[in-house]
């Protein structure tokens, strides 16, 4: 079977400098971009039934730009004074330089990693009196709060947004001979949208060992899987592929 056509659930890029159109044009590929999945905050009257009292906290745990963005955003919303003496750790030095759209970088304590929760782990070990909150997801890797309880840190989870389903009904079909995931929750909007999709000889790409999960169970066929050893991107992942159906 010869692949022309790819549909992947995430934005299109916003610059022609991507692998995903280097692809396109190699392989004479029409690729699509469609996100299948949104974020959107929890309002403040659900955050309050949490109970998490925020300002009870000296530090703040950041995994990606979106907690960030709901972190500030729920402090603005309810009134939360941003202190001077709170500290940050994120998991990468350019979440860390983020914050400056919220704080003036040169006046805060902000520590990063290199990308990896063990990296950042070994700072905050440095500060194990504080008392962290780490925003995140309702749907979330368990990693960072079961290393934390592993280190003996204090740490509360504030669940700040949720990821949902983008209605994907303009789209009359998703005729397409590959399809690419990059998370659990992108399979799952496929079904809840198409509740009468049939795989057939459509192929599903996924990134990552919980996407590759959720295809399994919801009794779809995996048939191209990234990062592996000769595949450490989806791109890489998707031309190994097509070059063995010539």
């Amino acid at each position: 079977m010869k692949i022309k056509s790819i549909l992947v659930s995430q934005p299109k890029p916003l610059t022609d400098r991507s692998p995903y159109f280097d692809l396109a044009k190699k392989y004479s590929l029409k690729i699509d971009f469609r996100p299948f999945v949104q974020v959107e905050g929890v309002s403040v009257k659900e955050f309050r039934k949490s109970r998490v009292d925020i300002c009870a906290h000296s530090a703040v745990i950041f995994n990606s730009r979106t907690a960030v963005d709901h972190f500030f955003r729920i402090c603005e919303e309810l009134k939360i004074t941003i202190k001077d003496t709170w500290k940050y750790f994120c998991i990468s030095e350019s979440i860390a330089f983020y914050l400056q759209k919220y704080v003036v970088y040169s006046k805060r304590k902000i520590f990063y990693g290199n990308g990896t929760f063990d990296d950042l782990l070994e700072n905050i070990k440095k500060y194990s009196d504080e008392k962290f909150v780490v925003p995140l997801s309702d749907i979330h890797k368990q990693e960072i709060p079961s290393k934390l309880t592993k280190a003996n840190i204090d740490f509360t989870k504030a669940i700040l947004y949720r990821t949902v389903s983008y209605d994907l009904s303009d789209l009359k079909d998703v005729n397409y001979d590959i399809l690419v995931f990059f998370s659990p929750a992108g399979v799952a909007s496929l079904l809840q949208n198409f509740p009468d999709f049939h795989q057939n000889s459509t192929k599903i790409a996924t990134f990552g060992p919980s996407t590759a999960k959720a295809v399994d169970t919801h009794g779809l066929r995996l048939d191209i899987k990234a990062p592996v050893q000769n595949s450490p991107s989806m791109t890489a992942a998707l031309e190994q592929y097509i070059k063995a159906q010539k």
